[in-house]
């Protein structure tokens, strides 16, 4: 064995003398002994041969004969490109587009490349250009490709849109995908989105992902082609099974929804979860929605937050608030207001106007831990927003004057904000009605803060209610009535207005027009202590220990005495000590008797 090798090297060598024989022996060697051939190929090469070089490239590029070495491969093209080889000067430019980490084989599809190393658009366009000029269709869809989705500064859609022609022409796929595609962009072709489905079939045919996602889109939306779900459905299964990540996301919710055919929520599952763990934030929020309102999967918190939180690392504004509210509410994590205020941040900072809202309305309650304004600059979200003529930002900004968030108290600037959101969103009505009725950045006026009240609650909102209510007890603003005082408690009450009950309690408890009925009102002073109200669970005392509305209980009256003062109600404590001192002096009197007796 050791002396038929030897003759083979020296058989090798003789070949070698010659590049012609040196590469066609290469190429009789090349399946049998490649390392041989590798040899053989790069001899030639050395010695002027422009396909050996060629070949080699491609060697260093699979790893036949040799270990894989991308950036040997490139060194080869490069030879062979300079020496006006067309297929070398094609694959040297797919290299600089694609990055030389990425086998740039003579599958690799242009629209549906994954993410590789920062390309060089500039020294791709130089090789795929003298490609393009020599006729070869994959470098003219190349060219095309930098032409109208490179930098900005080598964009020509004109001239994108003639090699993607010429490469269509040519039967190329990609070229027919790219041409498909720039038919689409244009509406200065008669029957331009026919011609271009027509494009796409050709392109499909080719066995190319992106066409068949595109055909699933266009009979989805009925672009070209007659609405038709279940064709949809088809083309985007062809898409999904060749890794199309967003075909993988479109077939999920189809197969969720039961649309284009049969629902299949597992499968749906399935394909969307494909999609997710292959990068698509879209398809993690879908998946985070599915697990946490549950239906034709079982809800799943855990589940849902892991998805959220997937989506949101990625970018999702959405996703990144709707995690916020998990952290907020408990839900399927540990309460957490802090973080919950950094997903709001985040969201928030993205451009998403409802975190920026739930984060201010966050900020308020005091549960942040971290609340400088330099962490959470919401007032400068919102003052841009407002600017810009967005009332809700209007609003909020105008909330961050007036509470001092982030900005110092302006009530004069809150009120101009307030009324210019006030012609449409309802909080900021009754906000600005509460300036007009305290007097707070202009002067106070209770008739116009009661047609602000007025206008809010009759929009449903409690505490405008409540507000309005209010005035027609006190006569401020409109006429005293105490019938149309109770009706808007009442309102509010049935909306879980607190204050509102106690009011309730108050008018059917106190002498007013209104008849008096103890067991209504000491109802209402119920509802009302256990939401929590101070005054109402001092009133709930008062009558439990007078048997007011109900039967006298000593027992219930101490219990409520001692919720009323750890709620803050003045007096509750002093009372307490009354009632137990009297109990005490009522038990020792009837001791005495009895020691008498």
């Amino acid at each position: 064995m050791i002396g038929l090798n030897i003759v083979y090297k020296v058989l090798d060598r003789l070949v070698a003398r010659s590049p012609k024989r040196a590469r066609a022996r290469a190429e009789r060697l090349s399946n049998v002994a490649p390392e041989r051939a590798l040899a053989l190929f790069v001899a030639a090469a050395e010695a002027g041969d422009t396909e050996a070089a060629f070949i080699v490239g491609e060697r260093y590029l699979e790893g036949k004969g040799a270990l894989q070495h991308p950036v040997s491969a490139a060194r080869w093209y490069q030879a062979a490109a300079e020496a006006g080889h067309v297929g070398a000067q094609c694959r040297l430019a797919a290299l600089h587009l694609f990055g030389v980490t990425k086998s740039a084989v003579a599958d690799e599809r242009l629209f549906e490349a994954s993410e590789s190393e920062t390309p060089d658009y500039h020294a791709a366009m130089v090789w795929a250009k003298r490609a393009a000029e020599a006729g070869a269709p994959d470098a003219q869809a190349m060219l095309a490709f930098i032409l109208s989705s490179g930098p900005e500064s080598l964009r020509d859609s004109d001239a994108a849109f003639d090699w993607y022609r010429k490469a269509a022409a040519q039967d190329c796929p990609q070229g027919r995908l790219g041409y498909a595609i720039a038919l689409m962009l244009r509406s200065d072709i008669a029957d331009n989105m026919l011609i271009a489905r027509n494009e796409l079939l050709r392109a499909s045919e080719g066995g190319l992902a992106t066409a068949h996602y595109l055909l699933g889109a266009a009979a989805e939306g009925g672009f070209g082609t007659a609405l038709d779900e279940a064709e949809a459905r088809r083309f985007y299964t062809l898409a999904a099974e060749a890794q199309h990540t967003a075909a993988q996301l479109k077939l999920g919710l189809m197969l969720l929804d039961g649309r284009g055919g049969p629902a299949d929520a597992l499968n749906g599952e399935s394909w969307l979860r494909r999609a997710a763990v292959a990068g698509d934030s879209e398809a993690a929020m879908h998946l985070g929605e599915l697990y946490s309102r549950g239906g034709a999967l079982p809800p799943n918190y855990i589940e849902a937050v892991h998805w959220f939180r997937t989506a949101a690392e990625r970018g999702h504004q959405a996703a990144a608030r709707t995690l916020g509210m998990f952290y907020l509410t408990g839900a399927g994590v540990a309460r957490d207001p802090d973080e919950a205020a950094a997903w709001f941040k985040r969201a928030a900072e993205a451009g998403d106007t409802v975190a920026q809202a739930d984060l201010a309305t966050l900020l308020q309650t005091g549960a942040v831990s971290n609340t400088d304004n330099e962490s959470f600059p919401v007032h400068e979200w919102f003052e841009r927003a407002a600017e810009q003529g967005d009332l809700i930002g209007a609003f909020n900004y105008a909330v961050c004057l007036a509470e001092g968030i982030g900005v110092p108290r302006n009530d004069a600037r809150a009120a101009f904000w307030l009324r210019k959101a006030a012609d449409e969103v309802v909080s900021a009505q009754y906000w600005y009605g509460r300036m007009l009725a305290d007097g707070r950045g202009l002067d106070r006026n209770d008739g116009e803060a009661a047609a602000w009240f007025e206008s809010a609650a009759d929009a449903g909102m409690a505490d405008a209610q409540f507000a309005l209510g209010e005035f027609y007890l006190q006569g401020r603003g409109v006429s005293y009535d105490p019938e149309a005082a109770k009706a808007r408690f009442l309102s509010a009450a049935r909306a879980g207005h607190s204050g509102a009950m106690f009011a309730l309690g108050i008018l059917h408890g106190e002498e007013t027009e209104l008849a008096t009925d103890h067991g209504e009102a000491r109802l209402w002073f119920g509802r009302a202590a256990e939401q929590g109200h101070a005054a109402a669970a001092l009133m709930l005392a008062r009558y439990a220990a007078q048997g007011l509305g109900g039967p006298k209980d000593i027992e219930t009256a101490r219990r409520w005495y001692e919720r009323a003062s750890s709620l803050g109600a003045a007096n509750a404590a002093e009372e307490l000590a009354a009632l137990n001192s009297e109990r005490t002096g009522k038990a020792d009197a009837v001791a005495e008797e009895e020691l008498m007796a």
